[in-house]
């Protein structure tokens, strides 16, 4: 089987979750099939939509495309002439979307014209909301990232688009414009629901919420929670002497680090037991110097970022719990999973896709989402009891008998299986 992965970044050079997972899935589908991966790069001193590529393996190929500037327009006429060229040459039998963000939208009207079918993965909600996770932009000085109940044409225009507005008596325009090329935005996406054969979701959760709110028929969707290379990821043989917190990820505001240090500082003023907080996670220009002027002076490091298959010893063995903070309704968490999966304890927000893989002392610890009182609260109470907080963790992932979450093995031969079903 030739298989076709599109996915807007990939490992190095982008290291979020869908990129990870589409690096898992890609590797371990090209040891019995050919892969190939279609992905992005933002190289200034490379020409706008030329294509390198990268030789993985005798069976994985990754075709990156490079796309310095426009990071907002959701279709590109150049981009899929680039990308119809690329298809004629592959000829798939199958083609696998993880994210057509910073990619074109365009490019699912080129595969249905070539009567490829596509398979899509949902890491987030890009299709639903134009900022990709309802988070409110909220520009200027009122307050900022604040969460959205539901996407709206003119709301958007105004909340999250304002930073393009120009304030020079035009504000109407400026208004009417961006109004309008959401509602073009919004048709767009909506129509690749259409155009697509399946919807993949990792939780219940998005899944329900593209169910109700979004119109896509139960039939056009299915759970399919991640997989993972199991063989890498194994309870650590020591816990650190200190009780250790630690937080995995990149630095940006949904995933509110800052909201995880200001909890961690208050939690210093309500204990005189030593206690260490270690963030993880590739630095990240200002966000980072930012989240490190707000540490200062206090017992937290930055250790960068790891490789991902040498996670249990740059990361695991030096925490005894792990938080995960996002003030976002997270889709289905890779940390938490790998967490799990080496017996770690979980805090995270009662919200989202992280409430429905943790449950409040059953395998971690749930606070209010967004609020730093509470994430506080349970800090504490994992510091002060960690032996309890180890039998949590010791239970692992919840859906499986033994605790252990599903192999990237089982994975995709259950995508082979769903692959099989729309191939001719």
């Amino acid at each position: 089987m030739k298989i076709l992965k599109v996915i807007h970044g990939y490992p190095p050079t982008y290291n979020a979750g869908s990129e990870v997972y589409s690096q898992s899935i890609c590797n371990e589908l090209s040891k019995n099939h050919e892969v190939h991966v279609f992905t992005r790069e933002e190289n200034p001193y490379l020409p706008d939509f030329s294509i390198r590529k990268q030789k993985k393996n005798s069976n994985l190929t990754i075709h990156i495309i490079n796309k310095r500037f426009d990071k907002i327009n959701f279709r590109n006429s150049k981009f899929d002439e680039k990308f119809e060229t690329l298809l004629k040459e592959l000829k798939p039998n199958i083609v696998h979307i993880g994210h057509l963000n910073h990619l074109s939208t365009g490019i699912v009207d080129v595969m249905q014209q070539a009567q490829i079918p596509m398979i899509f993965t949902l890491h987030d909600f890009w299709l639903m909301c134009p900022t990709g996770q309802f988070l409110q932009r909220n520009y200027g000085e009122q307050a900022h990232y604040l969460p959205c109940d539901k996407q709206e044409n003119r709301k958007c225009a105004s909340i999250c688009y304002g930073m393009f507005h120009t304030g020079i008596n035009t504000e109407k325009e400026d208004l009417s414009y961006w109004e309008k090329w959401i509602f073009k935005r919004m048709q767009e996406t909506k129509a690749i629901v259409n155009k697509v054969n399946l919807l993949l979701a990792p939780s219940k959760y998005l899944m329900n919420r593209f169910i109700e709110e979004f119109g896509v028929s139960k039939e056009k969707i299915i759970y399919l929670d991640y997989g993972f290379s199991v063989q890498y990821l194994y309870p650590p043989k020591q816990v650190p002497e200190i009780f250790t917190f630690g937080y995995i990820g990149t630095h940006i505001p949904a995933k509110a680090v800052n909201l995880l240090i200001e909890a961690f500082i208050d939690l210093l003023q309500k204990t005189n037991k030593p206690v260490k907080l270690i963030i993880f996670g590739r630095e990240q220009g200002q966000n980072t110097a930012y989240l490190k002027h707000i540490a200062k002076n206090h017992p937290i490091e930055f250790l960068g970022e790891y490789k991902n298959e040498e996670i249990v010893e740059e990361v695991f063995s030096k925490v005894n719990c792990i938080v995960v903070p996002s003030i976002w309704a997270e889709n289905s968490p890779l940390v938490i999973h790998e967490a799990q999966q080496c017996k770690i304890p979980v805090i995270t927000a009662n919200f989202g896709g992280m409430k429905e893989y943790v449950e409040h002392k059953v395998n971690g610890l749930l606070f209010e989402h967004r609020n730093k009182q509470d994430l506080t609260t349970q800090m504490l109470f994992a510091l002060e009891n960690p032996t309890y907080m180890q039998t949590l963790g010791a239970r692992g992932y919840l859906y499986s008998q033994d605790g252990n979450v599903i192999s990237i093995e089982e994975h995709c031969k259950k995508l082979l299986e769903i692959y099989k079903e729309f191939i001719k």
